[in-house]
């Protein structure tokens, strides 16, 4: 699959690049990417919900009422968790919600989801550029002349670039990613994905 190559601002410029049909043409793997995304959530919480158990509140240990007869659930002490105020059963304790996924699956799993952007058209390259200063202004005109402003845009970079990073930073809907960090769940959040030259080829050397 071939894509032309845009400048910044937003002309052809008569140049080609090839997609590599093992990343970007393969037949996606649904369950791949499930498992992709469902570790990169869980890693988002942090796990610290918590909730005290009857043996965590600090109240009397006497017995409130006699065990039978009352007409109504039989209670302990004031701690019971049958009553308001009392500790709850099996409640929520801090715990790590990661969980191990092989490099094989994650690698299936990019390119899988870079394989559904292909067949929706939704790549754009561009040739390696740089903003003398961070301007959000700049990256705004980029991205209407590259007609991509009304979409979820995801540049793509071969490494960090803080110009570049800055004058995104503001953009409600863009974001800027070098390509080392590139994960699943970002690339399938994107409306567009706009790579630059240099980051196309770094990905031939990531991801085979």
């Amino acid at each position: 699959m071939e894509v032309n190559v845009y400048n910044i601002k937003g002309e052809d410029t008569g140049r080609k690049v090839t997609l590599n049909e093992s990343i970007f043409g393969i037949e996606p793997n649904d369950h791949a990417i499930y498992l992709d995304v469902k570790q990169f959530m869980a890693n988002q919480r942090q796990g610290t919900h918590k909730s005290k158990e009857r043996s965590e509140i600090a109240g009397s240990t006497r017995k409130l009422g006699r065990q039978k007869g009352g007409g109504g659930a039989r209670r302990g002490d004031i701690k019971s968790p049958v009553l308001v105020g009392g500790g709850r059963v099996f409640g929520p304790q801090p715990r790590d919600y990661n969980f191990k996924l092989n490099k094989k699956v994650k690698t299936l799993a990019r390119k899988s989801a870079l394989s559904y952007k292909a067949q929706e058209n939704a790549i754009v390259v561009l040739e390696d550029f740089n903003f003398e200063t961070p301007k959000t202004k700049d990256f705004i005109a980029m991205t209407k002349k590259l007609n991509v402003s009304d979409k979820k845009v995801l540049m793509i970079l071969p490494e960090s670039n803080k110009n570049v990073y800055l004058s995104a930073r503001n953009v409600q809907k863009a974001a800027v990613q070098t390509i080392s960090g590139l994960n699943t769940y970002r690339v399938l959040n994107a409306g567009t994905l706009v790579f630059t030259e240099s980051a196309l080829s770094a990905i031939n050397k990531i991801l085979i």
